[in-house]
């Protein structure tokens, strides 16, 4: 008891300093405390690994997540013509914080850990959100689309957090961004990287090559029906992939990468 309360109270110190924290504390966070606290908890509750079946996902972009209730009219059931929606605010962070700390002092379990798990939900949510407003307004004179914007958490553990924002000129031609903390992504973007299936060739088709964004190494990729594709990985997790569809060169979708802080990004994300 003593010991999974000491555990439990670093990693709400290490909380406290969240907001607003740099994101090699989230870093740290991810890497030390998330797991301890998540098994200790487990242990006191006597439950097995049951993140899959516990996970969650939080977005702040309405439509995102399918709705499994009825969809059609049935017989004679009226069919929903009214209603707002779902509100779609983060968890309250410094809230949640408090829960978890009251729950654990009276042996709640079970509360204190949903509370912690949905802080650092909160937290990942922040950090999307800061991330998308540092992106441009306009790139390539296309502006952005703000009812295409994105963040998207799967929840626990600093795994799947997803940025992502759309610029088009409202006929043909677009421009994506999307931020993505997903270690299996990152694992395929450096597989390519190091692959020598990925050599440039001087003769027929180039459909794809290795290449540097502001001194990252990154892959471009062309194809006839989508366009132009450019993935950037960043640190040990995270990725911006780029896509530009009905850009005239090479050169122009480059061009349209670069206007993106992606050093900021690496930053916020906390990677090294």
């Amino acid at each position: 008891m003593i010991r999974a309360k000491q555990i439990f109270m670093a990693g709400m110190v290490l909380f406290l300093g969240l907001v607003p924290a740099s994101g090699q504390i989230l870093n740290k966070i991810k890497q030390k405390a998330s797991k301890k606290a998540e098994q200790v908890l487990d242990k006191k509750l006597g439950l097995g690994d049951d993140n899959s079946s516990n996970s969650q996902g939080t977005t702040n972009a309405p439509g995102s997540m399918g709705n499994t209730g009825n969809t059609g009219n049935s017989g004679n059931n009226p069919s929903n013509t009214k209603g707002g929606g779902l509100i779609t605010t983060p968890p309250d962070v410094q809230q949640n914080i408090a829960d978890a700390q009251k729950s654990f002092g009276s042996g709640n379990y079970g509360e204190a850990r949903y509370a912690v798990q949905q802080a650092m939900l909160g937290v990942e949510m922040e950090i999307g959100n800061k991330i998308l407003k540092s992106l441009p307004e306009t790139i390539s004179g296309l502006p952005k689309d703000a009812s295409a914007d994105k963040v998207t958490s799967t929840g626990f553990g600093w795994v799947g957090l997803t940025i992502q924002r759309e610029y088009n000129d409202g006929n043909d031609k677009e421009f994506r961004v999307m931020v993505a903390n997903n270690s299996m992504m990152m694992a395929a973007v450096n597989m390519y990287l190091s692959s020598g299936g990925y050599s440039q060739t001087t003769g027929g088709e180039q459909n794809w090559k290795q290449t540097k964004l502001k001194g990252y190494r990154a892959i471009i990729e062309y194809n006839e029906g989508s366009g132009y594709k450019l993935s950037v990985p960043l640190g040990q997790s995270s990725l911006v992939v780029f896509e530009g569809v009905n850009f005239a060169s090479e050169p122009d979708m480059m061009a349209a990468a670069e206007k993106v802080d992606i050093d900021g990004i690496k930053a916020e994300l906390g990677e090294q």
